[in-house]
């Protein structure tokens, strides 16, 4: 199935596409917080000025995995905006919402994000295509817009919102199995593998529309190699975002070449099942909705490899995020039971008024939302968000030169006593009103450029915590403080042991 491109022409579907429409390429936008001339860009406030010994106390720091926790030290230091350089990488830094928004005014009609070198170098090693991660310009617009019908607009939302519940339902009669053999009417882990799974299971439904069996005892070698690779790959590109790739490469030592086995693995995971799915096709006699794959191939709108690469960029990025938000959103309820007992009620009061019907339950749930947008408020996947700006801008007083890149401190952020009062208490109720969200819940990331697995993410979460609350009661050791640690994504700094207790103990299957 090898297809001819085709011109991309603009439409309602493109959705956030089209906010850019109303920003001139061609003039700058100012934020100019005193009034006064913007100050040159090399006065920008930051450690930037030696670069590989900057890299070495970095280093010295465990900035690798703590390097959340140094830029909010920056941002004390320096203040609202500071520039950093280590070895090759040139960023500067914010935290502010409003500073937020000025940038994403001058990403572009083809915004770009960090570049994450290492993924660029193993495919370029490997000859394999680029998928819509990692595309620029008008090819990712094109490829963009195509995808976003699919996976974004409200018509694929309700396609895949089955789907999901069908993978939460499992999981709950999973719980209520390994509760069963506890013999003591409750069970406690270390969820982590379990949530993992779960997500593996979810975006491959999704995707796929073919479940793998990962809520089972027992998996197959292939997925479980697959969930192996995913930590590896994060945790080997950590190191080469400062150093150039090319460098592991040629030394050929064991951070480049775990990095290519890893992507190796994720690779051939997902060609396994996009073999399944031609297969399927052929003997597919309906319309019924069968994955994201299934209806990009009948579509005959994008080329056959260029489908594979973005596939395989949604499954390999879809699983650690989730699991570690649902896993950070238990914790934190399980620390706040008076909380999770307003989900509870939110809950129960929904399915009274529409039942089984998955699209309308969606709507009358807001503080579970709100929930989920307060753990990654204290909790992001990502710590920033950054955009390469397309023209001259000024930000907190300084020009910032056309190309530069400029990251949203989301950690940093959610830790400022300035944008959230009192920003240590877990508390989803700052997001219902009253308070001013805007440009504050970035987790996602903003505008065309965002995460182009937010609504299958969203929609999972949610599901998920639904299905948990209905059943169970979370509990953990309130005393207990989990940390964090940097590997590409947030990682607890050690293991979470919760407990889920059924709420009706009647329920528990014999």
């Amino acid at each position: 199935m090898l297809l001819s491109r085709r011109l991309c022409i603009p439409t309602a579907t493109s959705g956030l596409l089209n906010y850019h429409s109303v920003v001139s390429e061609s003039t700058s936008t100012v934020h100019n917080v005193s009034g006064a001339s913007p100050l040159p860009y090399e006065q920008l406030p930051g450690d930037w000025r030696k670069a590989w010994s900057g890299l070495y106390h970095f280093i010295r720091k465990d900035g690798f995995h703590n390097i959340h926790h140094l830029m909010v030290d920056n941002f004390q230091q320096f203040g609202p905006i500071y520039r950093e350089r280590l070895g090759t990488y040139d960023s500067v830094f914010i935290q502010r919402p409003e500073d937020a928004a000025t940038l994403f005014q001058v990403e572009g009609i083809h915004p770009e994000r960090l570049r994450i070198q290492p993924w660029y170098e193993y495919r370029d090693y490997r000859n394999k295509k680029y998928g819509v991660l990692l595309k620029s310009g008008e090819d990712w617009r094109c490829q963009r817009l195509t995808l976003n019908r699919e996976v974004l607009s409200l018509s694929g939302i309700n396609r895949f919102l089955p789907l999901l519940d069908n993978v939460g339902q499992d999981f709950v009669h999973r719980v209520y199995t390994q509760v069963e053999r506890s013999g003591r009417g409750k069970w406690t882990a270390d969820l982590s593998n379990e949530l993992f799974r779960f997500a593996l299971e979810s975006v491959c439904y999704v995707l796929y529309g073919q479940r793998l069996g990962l809520l089972q005892d027992y998996i197959n070698p292939e997925s479980q190699e697959f969930i192996d690779s995913i930590t590896l790959m994060f945790d080997t590109t950590n190191p080469m975002l400062y150093i150039p790739p090319r460098v592991f490469r040629l030394m050929n030592g064991s951070i480049w070449k775990n990095h290519v086995r890893a992507w190796d693995a994720i690779f051939n995971h997902a060609d396994l099942c996009i073999q399944g799915i031609y297969s399927s096709l052929r003997q597919r006699t309906d319309n019924t909705f069968t994955g994201v794959l299934s209806s990009l191939l009948l579509q005959n709108q994008l080329p056959l490899e260029d489908i594979k690469a973005s596939i395989t960029e949604l499954m390999a990025g879809g699983v650690d995020t989730t699991s570690m938000t649902l896993q950070w959103a238990l914790y934190e309820l399980a620390r706040a039971p008076n909380i999770q007992e307003k989900l509870r009620s939110e809950i129960v009061a929904a399915r009274e008024a529409v039942g089984n019907d998955l699209t309308a339950l969606m709507k009358r749930i807001p503080l579970v939302k709100a929930a989920l947008k307060e753990t990654l408020r204290l909790h992001p996947v990502a710590i920033t968000v950054q955009r390469y700006t397309q023209r001259d801008t000024v930000i907190r007083n300084y020009i910032i030169p056309r190309g530069t890149l400029v990251q949203v401190g989301l950690y940093a952020m959610g830790r400022n006593p300035d944008v959230f009062p009192s920003p240590e208490k877990f508390s989803p109720e700052r997001w219902l009103g009253g308070e001013l969200t805007h440009f504050r819940n970035l987790g996602f990331g903003f505008g065309p450029r965002q995460c182009l697995g937010r609504r299958i993410a969203e929609m999972e979460m949610q599901l998920f915590l639904v299905h948990i609350l209905e059943n169970f009661k979370i509990e953990t050791n309130r005393m207990s403080e989990v940390g964090t640690t940097f590997k590409l994504i947030l990682f607890p700094s050690k293991p979470i042991h919760l407990t889920l207790r059924p709420v009706h103990q009647s329920e528990i299957p014999c």
